[in-house]
Parts: C-alpha cells; structure tokens; sequence
C-alpha cells in the first residue's frame, strides 16, 4: 500500500495539486543535496512554501511608503531563504531593499552593465568573481582594493557593480541556500587611498550589503590588511550586526587560517591557491559580453539586473587613461606567506564562525 497523504482542510485536490506544481517548479534546478541543506539549515519546507510566501506578501499593505516593484514568488524566496523562513524577518529584508533603492536613487539610476561608471568598475576587477564554488558550495568574490584609481573609479561606481554583480548572481537559487564568501586583499592599498574611505560611504555599503540584499554571506576574509585597516574596521564595528562580525576574518598575511576555511584547491596563486592567476577581465566579460578586450574597445550585452532580462547595445570608446593593464592582479603571486602555527599570533582570524 502506497503512502497516504492528508490534504489541508478545506483544500481542493485540484489547489493542492496546483500548488504542488508551482513548489517544483520553484525548486527546480536545485540538487538533491541543496534541498536537503536547505530544509536542515533554512527550514524550508516545500509542503508550505506557497503559504510562507504569501504570508511574506501580505505584510506589504503595511509599508505605504515604499515601492515594492517586485513581488514575485521566486523573488520573495530569495528573501525568506536569507532570513531562514522567518516570515517578519523576511519582510524586513525585503522592505529594506526597496527603501535602500528609494533612498539612493542616484546609485539605481541606469543600474546596467553599460552604465559608464559600473562598466569601470567591472573591467578595474571590482569585484572579481571565481568560476568555481567552494566545497560547500559557496560563490567566492574577490576584491584587491589597491586596484582602487580613484581617478577612474568612485567608490559609490564600486559598490554600484558589486550590488549589480549579487543581483545577477542571486538569480541562481544554489547561491540563494549557500550562499557567498568575500576575501578581500589590502596588498600596496596606500594610507592615501585608505583615507578616501569616510564613515558615510563606508556606511552605505554596509547598508547595502549587511541590511539591504538577500545574501548569504558565509564569511569576509581580510588578507595583507594594513594597521590603518585595523583602524577602519574599528571604526565601522558598530554598524556592524554582531552576527556580521563573526563573519569577518582578518588573517594578515598569514596563509594557513585562510586555508583553514577556504581550500586551497579553490583560491588562485595569490592566496596561495592551486588555481591561476586571477584574470581580473573574467566577470566583465561575463556580463559585457564575449567581445570584450583589454582596449575596451567591444560590443557587448548588458544585464538589465532590476527586471532580469538580457538586452544587446553597443558600447562607447573609454575615454578615460589608463594607468595600468585592467585583466591582471596587481598583488603577485606568493605575496601572502604561509606561517607555523604560533609563529605570529596577530596574524591569526580574530573572529570565528558561530
């Protein structure tokens, strides 16, 4: 005899097959062991899916003040798998997100790919984003601030092509449940360039990133952090949620605790990884397409990320100089260094993972 189930009361068996539809679909893609971690670890249950949801959806009526410009089921997912189900949590999010936009509309304008300043940006390496996860399944981005010209690039066109480069990636309902890990390597980044970074712009990506998007961010990795570093992290600890501040590493130059928790066999040499050299033209060429180069001289597809659609246009000549080769790293390999356990004890993460 074949297993009973038991519908809601009140459901028809045509809703209840319906619905049952619209949750394969939903999860549609994911592997068997994604669906197992995310039912373990985000108490997703595909049985309510649909009610999780809705229930998310109906919350909006009691925001009048903000635009909330999608609503989708697959886009509320997203939200409800960052916030491990919890419905008030969920909607919290998802109404920051929009409020982040309403509030900063200037850094939403033309949110494209061939947005000039994120199109910079992209091609400057910011940020770098490896081909291939972790072995827990985690998206790994890069950034090497000393590629920073702040002649060339804002740190709000910055921001701007790394939130771009989440909205493409979070499209992906792996990355949804496992989320990403971001090292970020303060290699030759200068006392000069340190000291464009204000309280008030290094407010704004923490609200953007920490308090405004869907991710999951499994931990950030700072490597060759200089004392000024030390300083400004300092600084930004207060807005910082204490379970963000468990996720921060700062490893120095010490290779083993960043090995500790990401593989080597998915770094690049720069940290000490087996991979190559990081081509810092990999993700731009992803969303500006197969025909870019070096001389920026392409045409592409851009990625219109709010409405998720591709569409093809032609890109002008950069005008702008250029100081150095944008597709390679300016940290060489073997810069960071492998230490003895003890051997520098500053150097060690001083956060763990909860």
């Amino acid at each position: 005899m074949g297993p009973i189930f038991l519908l809601p009361k009140h459901q028809k068996l045509s809703t209840w097959k319906g619905d049952l539809a619209k949750m394969t679909h939903l999860q549609a893609g994911l592997s068997p062991d994604t669906i197992e971690k995310a039912r373990l670890e985000l108490n997703e249950n595909p049985d309510v899916l649909h009610q999780d949801i809705q229930q998310v959806r109906d919350m909006i009526i009691t925001r009048p003040d903000i635009g909330f410009l999608r609503t989708d089921d697959a886009f509320i997912l997203r939200f409800l798998r960052a916030r491990k189900f919890h419905q008030a949590d969920a909607f919290r999010l998802l109404a920051q997100y929009f409020q982040y936009r309403q509030l900063n509309l200037d850094m939403f304008k033309n949110f494209k790919a061939d947005d000039p300043g994120i199109k910079r940006a992209l091609i400057d390496g910011f940020p770098g984003v490896l081909e291939n996860r972790d072995h827990y399944g985690r998206k790994i981005l890069l950034l090497f601030a000393a590629n920073w010209d702040q002649s060339r690039n804002s740190f709000t066109d910055i921001l701007r092509a790394i939130l771009l480069s989440l909205e493409v990636l979070i499209e992906d309902p792996e990355l949804q449940i496992n989320g990403f890990i971001l090292i970020i390597d303060w290699s030759n980044f200068s006392f000069k360039q340190a000291s464009k970074l204000t309280p008030s712009i290094l407010k704004l990506a923490i609200e953007g990133l920490q308090d405004s998007f869907p991710a999951r961010f499994g931990g950030v990795h700072f490597v060759n952090q200089p004392w000024y570093i030390h300083a400004l992290y300092t600084l930004i600890k207060p807005f910082l949620k204490d379970k963000t501040r468990k996720r921060i590493f700062l490893h120095g130059n010490n290779l083993n605790s960043l090995h500790q928790l990401i593989h080597p066999e998915f770094l690049p040499s720069e940290f000490g990884g087996t991979l190559p050299p990081y081509d810092m033209g990999t993700w731009a060429r992803t969303l500006l397409g197969p025909d870019y180069s070096d001389e920026n001289d392409y045409t592409h597809t851009s990625y219109n990320a709010m409405h998720v659609k591709h569409t093809s246009s032609n890109l002008e000549r950069e005008c702008s100089p250029k100081p150095m080769k944008r597709s390679q790293s300016v940290v060489e390999a073997g810069t960071l260094k492998h230490e003895e356990k003890g051997e520098n004890e500053n150097t060690q993460p001083l956060l763990a993972l909860d």
